[in-house]
């Protein structure tokens, strides 16, 4: 698959393809059934896929502060529409001068003369432009102009409700994780690199795995037994995700201690899966009682386990 990064990086070998567009947040059986539909297509005329992402999220851009935290990481998102399928990849940076684009300026400069599409497919609830203009009927018209065709895309549903990225955001904040893998295709699972922290973990009796989330925000937060996948192997542990109020963190963290390990795991990639949740986080008085806090934990996780055999 090939990672185009912005308009500036399109040549013309890139002009001729069947395109979709969205942020495809999760890559989630929604999307995949959409990435089905740009595929058939695809297939039928001969030309490449390609979706056409966003970075940041529009809605990152607009307002940082209060959007919605990411199911998925950049890197893990382009590795499942690559896992899907997809040829291309397309993202725009979006910024100043693509948020003040018009409707109509989004399809001729973009969609026509750096892409000369011959086939979209996108949510008939899709709207684009500085105006807000752009809308379905819109590409519709302009598909009639500039001989390209526009198809919707398919409703999936689970328990008949749609699948969509903030009902997975909301399915996992009340812990539900079956239903969440039903929605999503897969487990759901947040990756980074393993890096060095503050060894704190070591100090308490408990060393963790600390996992790079740059600034990727979970939308998870607290204590919950999971599964970790590193260097070939699966293994049981306690992950804890948010700020360690207890010792004043400013960033959000994701650390896993693992049941049963010894060894070294730095710069590996490390899978955590979400399996079940223990507990909210919390401060405590102090680095004692957060030791005994974390040993509970950990038999609780152990307990749990037990209970799954």
């Amino acid at each position: 698959m090939e990672l185009i990064r912005g308009l500036h990086n399109l040549r013309e070998r890139h002009l001729g393809c069947v395109a979709t567009i969205g942020n495809f947040d999760g890559v989630h059986l929604g999307h995949q059934a959409v990435l089905n539909q740009l595929h058939a297509k695809a297939a039928e005329l001969g030309l490449p896929s390609v979706v056409i992402i966003f970075e940041p999220q529009p809605r990152e851009f607009f307002s940082p502060e209060g959007a919605p935290p990411r199911l998925t990481r950049f890197g893990e998102k382009v590795r499942f529409l690559e896992f899907a399928g997809v040829e291309r990849v397309l993202c725009l940076m979006f910024n100043t001068r693509l948020r003040s684009m018009s409707a109509d300026e989004f399809v001729t400069q973009l969609l026509i003369d750096r892409l000369n599409i011959r086939h979209l497919v996108v949510g008939d609830d899709f709207r684009f432009g500085c105006d807000r203009r752009g809308d379905f009927e819109l590409l519709k018209n302009a598909g009639d102009k500039y001989g390209f065709s526009v198809e919707e895309t398919a409703t999936c549903e689970v328990d008949g409700e749609r699948i969509s990225s903030s009902r997975i955001r909301t399915t996992l904040q009340a812990h539900d994780f079956e239903l969440a893998a039903r929605l999503l295709g897969r487990p759901y699972r947040v990756a980074g690199r393993v890096m060095h922290g503050q060894k704190l973990g070591r100090q308490l009796g408990s060393p963790t795995a600390n996992v790079r989330m740059h600034r990727f925000a979970c939308p998870l937060r607290g204590v919950y037994v999971v599964d970790a996948l590193a260097n070939g192997k699966r293994y049981s542990g306690v992950c804890n995700v948010g700020m360690r109020p207890t010792v004043s963190g400013r960033q959000p963290v994701l650390e896993v201690h693992l049941l049963n390990f010894s060894g070294n795991l730095y710069g590996e990639l490390m899978q955590v899966e979400f399996r079940h949740f223990l507990r909210d986080e919390r401060r405590f008085d102090g680095l004692d009682a957060l030791k005994t806090q974390i040993q509970d934990d950990i038999e609780a996780a152990r307990r749990w386990l037990e209970s799954q055999c």
